[in-house]
């Protein structure tokens, strides 16, 4: 067994272990952000983290109504600028906590005065110490290369305290149910390790999703690149339509997440037109009617709401790269030229 397929199956437990660590420290963190009167967020981070910051931006705009930038830390490092950062939020997100060009974003912030918020998953890295606030993921020692369970656990902790910070009690037990539905994801497979011997000879394809799934889209993306060395490239469907689309040739792979919610109606819109020009299309959804549509699909559980269903997508995303890079002849684990820790400045 790879580490990357034993820690794929590692997360529900990872994600138990999250959401029960950071429950008091995310009513702490609620209650300074809203006495302090937020009005905007700037989130720092980098590769598989960067994705959990789309996921961030995307939440905290339509639960809280607050901005979100994603911040650029070359403008720290490489250009020696700065940002008026003294009324907002300033998030970090890294793994290790050894992102050295996410510190510097953190440390103009608190020399500003700013809230400064890291989300690692060691609570004595650089990052974890130079913020005032500090979300443990708990996600226990990850060895393979490529991110797995500590990704969703920045997506856990994130929707945490975003169910905290906007007071919605039914989001915070919503997330209580993830650890256990993610097991249901990982009982399919012997489904999935079948049915990516279809795609073992794939050199190129587009993953799409619409919305706050729009982070799976480029997550997913990143792991069949890694992990496959396939030309992945991920994109909100609402984009797709302007101009990427013209790249879609006959049987060209195309993974679609398309959960209920309000984004699946764009979603089926895409995937008609997908079928349309002959693409090979493959779905990950809760709907059986758009499973029907694909060539090949996958299930996941049923959601009230976009802000659940990453989680699920994800999983399966997860175990569709590790079982192509296997069906291929690799090893998911040491995917060339990479390493676990990537220090940028």
């Amino acid at each position: 067994m790879t580490k990357m397929w034993k820690e794929i199956f590692q997360q529900p437990e990872a994600l138990k272990s999250c959401i029960e660590t950071n429950e008091r420290a995310v009513r702490e963190i609620a209650d300074a952000l809203n006495e302090a009167d937020i009005s905007s967020v700037v989130i720092a981070a980098r590769g598989t983290s960067d994705h959990a910051a789309v996921y961030g931006k995307y939440i905290i705009e339509y639960k809280l109504g607050i901005p979100v930038a994603l911040a650029a830390p070359s403008i720290f490092t490489a250009y020696k600028g700065t940002l008026k950062m003294k009324n907002c939020l300033v998030a970090a997100i890294s793994q290790s906590g050894e992102a050295e060009d996410v510190l510097e974003v953190i440390k103009a912030a608190n020399s500003q005065g700013a809230i400064t918020l890291g989300i690692t998953n060691f609570v004595d890295s650089p990052i974890a110490k130079e913020c005032r606030f500090h979300l443990f993921t708990n996600a226990g020692v990850e060895q393979s290369v490529a991110a797995t369970k500590t990704f969703t656990t920045q997506l856990a902790s994130i929707a945490q305290l975003v169910a905290h910070w906007s007071g919605d009690e039914n989001l915070a037990k919503m997330l209580k149910t993830i650890p256990e539905n993610v097991s249901k994801v990982l009982c399919q497979k012997e489904a999935v390790i079948t049915k990516v011997q279809r795609y073992r000879y794939m050199e190129e394809c587009f993953v799409l999703a619409r919305g706050i799934n729009y982070s799976i889209s480029l997550e997913a993306a990143l792991k069949i690149q890694e992990t496959n060395y396939v030309r992945a490239k991920g994109y909100a469907t609402s984009d797709f339509h302007h101009g990427p689309f013209a790249m879609v040739e006959k049987d060209m792979p195309v993974i679609v997440f398309a959960p209920e919610g309000p984004s699946l109606k764009d979603v089926k819109e895409m995937t008609d037109k997908l079928i349309s020009v002959g693409a090979e299309v493959i779905i990950v959804s809760n709907n059986d009617e758009i499973c029907e549509m694909g060539n090949v699909s996958f299930k996941i559980p049923k959601t009230e709401n976009d802000m659940i269903s990453p989680f699920y997508n994800v999983v399966l995303a997860q175990m569709f790269a590790c079982q192509l890079s296997l069906a291929k002849g690799l090893d998911p684990d040491r995917p060339r030229g990479l390493n676990k820790v990537t220090i940028t400045r």
